[in-house]
């Protein structure tokens, strides 16, 4: 074979190379595209905001993705900031953050999504309808987050994660130090809807409320001389769990309209006040104590702030004053 011959062989060879690469390269963004289609729907749902061009957070398409979902107050939206950046900090899991708000506090939020390090995350912006709430929350003016809708999303997450089979709900004041993938893989246990870091384990920050017993137990939550608390036959002693960061299984929640129980327990509250006169913690706790007694499987300790030691925790509650998951380095 010539010289010449040689050259138009590997000339040709070239070409086929290079239409082959650029064939390749297109159906990639053909695939890339199609994962950036926007959607709306109920509650006022948004685009998802997704720019994948960072090499910090490049996910693949085919992986699962992580539903967490975080709170939004105007006052508070300096603390859902940081949360959210410090799970993207930690992870190269493809997240989608279901950022749940009120209208007025919408477009401030978006603000701060689309600047800095947060414009290149996925997602999505829901409006919480206070509507939900009707005949379900006394207003007290000792219990300022009863005057806080938002305080009760998570108890409507088939709601506002539709289309999920799980999720992770999150507090708006929490700093994420570790792989939010390992809590999302959290095992639950047939039948349970939820997985909770429980109170009881760490003696050195309990708390004692005065009249009403330890914090962390059922008592420090529930008036146990109303009739309605006894019948239900739940020892006082039973230690309580934080709702302020859980697993859901929401298949298994919407099987058990888990929704529906808790917002039973808020109107028999309003009729009838069977939350402790002392409440210890957060207004949301005591529905979820009655509705997952004995009924729920355990997160790992580490995604608790109690657990200090030579361990680093894996979550921080950073904003809340008072007891409860405050932690200092």
């Amino acid at each position: 074979m010539s010289f010449r011959k040689v050259n138009i062989v590997i000339l040709v060879l070239a070409v086929v190379l290079f239409l082959l690469v650029l064939h390749h390269n297109f159906l990639g963004l053909s695939s890339l595209l199609r994962n950036e289609v926007s959607d709306s729907g109920f509650l006022g749902l948004q685009p998802i905001d997704f720019v994948p061009n960072t090499p910090r957070h490049a996910v693949d398409g085919k992986q699962e993705e992580i539903p967490v979902v975080i709170a939004a107050s105007e006052d508070r939206l300096g603390g859902a900031i940081a949360a959210i950046n410090s799970i993207q900090h930690n992870t190269r899991s493809n997240v989608i953050f279901y950022i749940v708000t009120l209208n007025n506090t919408a477009d401030h939020l978006r603000s701060w999504l689309t600047s800095g390090s947060l414009k290149n995350i996925r997602y999505k912006i829901v409006n919480f309808d206070t509507k939900l709430l009707e005949g379900k929350v006394k207003e007290d003016p000792d219990q300022g987050e009863s005057m806080k809708p938002l305080t009760f999303a998570r108890f409507y997450l088939p709601i506002l994660v539709p289309n999920a089979k799980k999720a992770i709900y999150m507090d708006d004041d929490v700093i994420v130090q570790g792989d939010i993938l390992a809590l999302y893989h959290t095992p639950l246990k047939p039948g349970h809807a939820a997985a909770f870091s429980e109170d009881c384990d760490s003696a050195s920050t309990k708390v004692i409320i005065r009249g009403a017993g330890n914090q962390y137990n059922y008592i420090g939550y529930l008036d146990y001389k109303k009739e309605r608390i006894r019948k239900l036959s739940m020892k006082a002693s039973t230690c309580s769990f934080n709702p302020g960061v859980f697993v859901a299984n929401l298949t298994e929640w919407k099987r058990q309209n888990v929704t529906n129980q808790l917002e039973k327990w808020m109107k028999l509250n309003v009729e009838e006040g069977l939350y402790s006169r002392t409440l210890a913690g957060s207004i949301t706790t005591p529905p979820l104590l009655i509705v997952f007694y004995q009924q729920h499987s355990t997160i790992d300790p580490m995604w608790n702030v109690r657990h200090l030691g030579r361990k680093t925790r894996k979550v921080c509650y950073c904003l809340k004053k008072g007891p409860g998951w405050l932690g200092k380095e």
